[in-house]
């Protein structure tokens, strides 16, 4: 797999993927370690969904993550982990090591009966523990499917039933910033609710304290090792055999098990880490997502083994025990290519330059965010004061669904432009369509975003229910993959997200993207994050309604009055006045999922007038932010 090195690079390889796609994949797919050739690339069907890629072909994941490095990476370092407790130990593992206790754990699990097809549900912190894990499930063939360990019992609970596991992999405790998550009694609580699904619970012995315990279910992870030994063959698999579950978070009622197969999504994963992030071979990597969300399956877990990188893994939080805690690990660790979210970026906007400016950051060489589009102010302060105005932001848009990278700058090929995601990676043909479904051709447009042809990573189906894939992504608009996303293609032909389709506000029969005001009201300065909605207005159809957080210094020189006639003012300036907010109401948080995404629907809610009924909030990280918002809501008052 050749790295793309210029513009012209792009042009070429694009240009391919789009003529002759099977060509294309065919050629990146051939450097893995195949048991058996594909009969057959691509095989698709959009109306009825069903798609496949290297039908007939053969193979197992962890051989080409970690088996096929052995030759002439075994000593080199895979994985570089750092505890969230600045005082304890990094853990270290070479290729050969990780190869080792993923064999052994492998074995640790067919002990128990596993395999290929069962599922076994991952409620843990992130320790090396987790992503050995995950290796070892798809190594004998079982279905992982990684639960984020800040879900509550009830979402714990429901995932495991539906996924039917067969066995859950959980710790004792779960250390993050100065808590400490007490897993496995939240585990034993989940396991109440869904009775008789899961036979067997493995425990990751993560602190000392005392561990409640069932006899007969429950067993020490460390004692199950001492009987097994490190040898462990891999399980052959179909191209199209599911490799993992995972459930999307944020919605309402049944959660939503996304289904990823096994070559396809390796051959993306491998192809897009490589290239968006321009990574070679002694480079120092690190993304500081969970691995409970797909960022983290994607780019700490399979994308870089399957490169032979070098990859930081961290357990901790960007603020403990101080603001500095990212920057101190990069310069101590020399990180070349660093990858977090605009929510991480802006926390650490707030609690000022102080902690940046203690740390060289000489390393660096790449920028990437990922989860949600990041505003101009973010952007800027990332490019200016952590790469030094030197390193390429690759600002990637994608999602659970998609399993991979769809739309980004490739770093130092691509001019950047901050908010933009720039332009879709060779394999992806993205479309805007109207509200009818029909194509919106050419530059300064706006529309939803679809993508009109299959890619390798994309969603097989959703767990157990394929018509409710069908109806979420393929029956919107027909023939097309709906992103549930909408979008700008601008003047360069560059994409920019602008938020959910049900994030865009019609004011007056003019659509405002959520995203656009909200970075407009983040330039204030004196401004940390804002969510916007709409709500119903009697002239506009729809009102715009802000939620601001600000810095408290910025609170104690103005008067409330005085800084939404500043936020609005800003808003006026940076879009017009069509896009100027109805109503502000000023808050000390937004309620937020613990992946850090913000959960618009109770925003809605309380902006309509509701005060009740918000559905599950048991995912928030902050449950009381809800009343504290709800509250202040009843004194706001429309803006003249």
């Amino acid at each position: 797999m050749s790295r793309i090195k210029n513009l012209e690079d792009y042009a070429v390889d694009y240009r391919k993927s789009v003529t002759d796609p099977e060509g294309f994949w065919a050629a990146q797919a051939e450097r893995f370690v195949w048991r058996k050739h594909w009969d057959e690339v691509l095989e698709y069907d959009f109306e009825d969904y069903n798609v496949s890629w290297f039908k007939g072909g053969q193979l197992n994941i962890t051989e080409n993550c970690l088996d096929r490095h052995l030759l002439h990476r075994a000593e080199k370092t895979a994985i570089h982990w750092v505890a969230n407790d600045p005082r304890e130990e990094d853990r270290i593992f070479t290729y050969r090591e990780l190869h080792e206790q993923v064999c052994k754990f492998a074995n640790v699990l067919k002990s128990k009966g596993v395999r290929k097809g069962d599922r076994v549900c991952l409620y843990m912190p992130m320790i090396p523990e987790l992503a050995i894990a995950v290796l070892a499930c798809a190594r004998v063939g079982a279905i992982h499917s990684v639960i984020f360990g800040g879900f509550s019992a009830q979402a714990l609970a429901d995932r495991v039933k539906d996924a039917g596991a067969k066995v859950l992999l959980t710790a004792n405790f779960g250390p993050r910033g100065n808590k400490v998550i007490p897993l496995k009694s939240i585990a034993d609580e989940a396991l109440e609710k869904c009775p008789g699904v899961v036979e067997t619970v493995i425990v990751y012995e993560r602190t000392k304290d005392h561990t409640s315990w069932t006899a007969g279910r429950d067993v020490w992870w460390h004692e199950e090792l001492e009987q097994v030994d490190a040898n462990c063959k891999v399980e052959i698999m179909e191209s199209e055999d599911p490799l993992f579950i995972l459930y999307t978070s944020g919605s309402t009622g049944k959660p939503k098990g996304v289904l990823h197969t096994t070559g396809g999504y390796m051959v993306y994963t491998a192809y897009t880490f490589k290239n968006v992030f321009q990574y070679e071979e002694n480079d120092v990597y690190w993304c500081t997502a969970d691995i409970g969300w797909i960022t983290g399956h994607s780019y700490i877990v399979y994308g870089p083994l399957l490169e032979g990188a070098t990859s930081v893994m961290f357990e901790g939080i960007p603020t403990y025990p101080d603001a500095g805690r990212f920057w101190r690990i990069v310069d101590r660790l020399k990180v070349n290519i660093f990858y977090t979210a605009p929510t991480a970026i802006r926390a650490l906007m707030a609690q000022g330059l102080e902690y940046v400016e203690l740390y060289r950051l000489e390393s660096l060489k790449v920028l990437g965010t990922v989860g949600e589009p990041i505003n101009r102010e973010a952007w800027e302060w990332y490019h200016l004061h952590i790469g030094k105005g030197r390193c390429p932001i690759v600002d990637t848009w994608w999602q659970t669904e998609t399993g991979g990278i769809m739309i980004s700058p490739i770093a130092g090929v691509l001019p950047t432009k901050p908010t933009y995601a720039t332009l879709p990676l060779p394999g992806i043909q993205p479309v805007l369509v109207d509200q009818e479904g029909k194509e919106i051709k050419g530059k300064g447009v706006e529309g939803n975003l679809c993508i009109k042809f299959p890619w390798p990573s994309m969603i097989r189906t959703t767990w157990g229910d394929h018509e409710r894939c069908k109806n979420t992504y393929f029956s919107t608009f027909k023939g097309y993959y709906f992103t549930g996303d909408g979008c700008r293609r601008d003047e360069d032909g560059y994409y920019r997200i602008l938020g959910r389709v049900d994030d865009v506000i019609n004011v007056s029969g003019h659509r405002l993207g959520t995203a656009e005001v909200e970075n407009a009201i983040n330039m204030y300065t004196g401004v940390i994050e804002s969510a916007v909605v709409g709500y119903p207005h009697d002239i506009k159809g729809q009102g715009i309604y802000a939620y601001v957080v600000c810095d408290s210094s910025k609170l104690e020189v103005s008067t409330i009055t005085e800084l939404k006639a500043e936020i609005m003012a800003t808003v006026v300036e940076k879009i017009g006045k069509i896009a100027r907010p109805d109503k502000v109401q000023i808050v000390r948080g937004l309620p937020k999922t613990r992946s850090g995404k913000i959960m618009r629907r109770i925003l809605r809610k309380i902006a309509e007038g509701q005060v009740e009924n918000f559905g599950d909030i048991s995912t928030l990280l902050d449950p009381s932010i809800v009343e504290s918002i709800k509250e202040g809501a009843q004194k706001v008052e429309l803006l003249d």
